[in-house]
């Protein structure tokens, strides 16, 4: 709510007319220079305006007006309004003072994180930015994107809690709603939830009928069932013995290597005893043969 009242030149006339109180007083409460109301006063100035009676407005109270004709240094108030008249929705981009201007940056990377639903034009509004600075920002190819630090527009004075929300608001009511998934588990229907307990007589009651015969089922004949075993069974031995087979063809071949290779580590135990007898012997040629040459020489 303003602190400027209604038309505030033609309160100033009425205050003039109709009250004693100074033209300091009168102008502190309408927001004019002293001299001016002075003027008003002298009749240079605001000739054709029609005085405005505050009271009648509810902008003022006689107690208040009371008050400051007995008190020169008092000043004015203005009396709390029955009805809330809005503020004029200013056109054009805002405005931001050159000491926040530094904010803004971290201001758009705050909404960029937190609300990605809210449009580039709704920031720009905000925060009073440009679509570069925000598609820069986004893509991380500011020219200061390594020091930037999300933080929120609200505390840094850039806009007010009100107009975040409204915007925040507008965002989600446009933003595409997330596919409905499909539903698990659900309640029982009506018929089963008001349904009558079934009693534990009506239970019994219906086990000891016999049961009809289900005309579905299939009817088996004993000796096919029979037959079937048989044929089972024999199948079974057969696979047995096929199995008993195997084994002891995988046996007999065990053995047979077993044999051959005994066999192999004989023959070779008997070349080398072979061998050895031919080596003595030779040794023992050459042995009389160096004697006899030692006998040969002169002593």
């Amino acid at each position: 709510m303003t602190s400027t009242p209604l038309m505030p030149k033609a309160t100033a006339v009425w205050l003039v007319d109709n009250t004693a109180l100074s033209f300091e007083q009168i102008a502190a409460f309408c927001k004019l220079h002293p001299l001016e109301v002075k003027a008003i006063a002298d009749g240079e100035a605001a000739q054709g305006i029609k005085g405005l009676d505050p009271l009648q407005t509810g902008q003022l109270t006689r107690e208040e007006i009371d008050k400051a004709e007995a008190d020169p240094k008092h000043h004015l108030k203005l009396a709390e309004r029955k009805v809330r008249v809005p503020e004029a929705r200013r056109r054009g981009p805002r405005y931001t003072p050159v000491s926040r201007r530094q904010d803004r940056p971290n201001a758009i990377l705050w909404l960029v994180r937190n609300h990605p639903e809210v449009k580039d034009s709704q920031i720009m509004r905000l925060v009073g930015t440009t679509k570069p600075t925000i598609q820069a920002i986004r893509e991380r190819t500011h020219w200061n994107a390594a020091n930037l630090s999300p933080m929120d527009p609200v505390t840094l004075g850039l806009c007010s809690q009100i107009e975040l929300d409204l915007e925040v608001e507008k965002a989600a009511k446009n933003a595409p709603r997330p596919p409905v998934e499909e539903a698990g588990s659900t309640l029982l229907s009506v018929e089963e939830t008001v349904a009558p307990p079934v009693r534990d007589a009506d239970v019994f009651a219906k086990s000891d009928r016999p049961s009809e015969p289900d005309p579905e089922e299939e009817v088996y004949d004993p000796d096919q069932v029979f037959a079937k075993l048989k044929t089972l069974k024999g199948s079974d031995k057969e696979v047995e013995d096929a199995n008993e087979e195997e084994t002891l063809e995988e046996e007999t071949s065990e053995v047979e290597a077993s044999e051959v290779e005994a066999s192999g580590e004989v023959e070779t135990s008997g070349e080398e005893s072979d061998n050895g007898a031919e080596e003595e012997a030779s040794s023992g040629e050459e042995s009389p043969s160096e004697e006899s040459d030692d006998d040969r020489k002169p002593e």
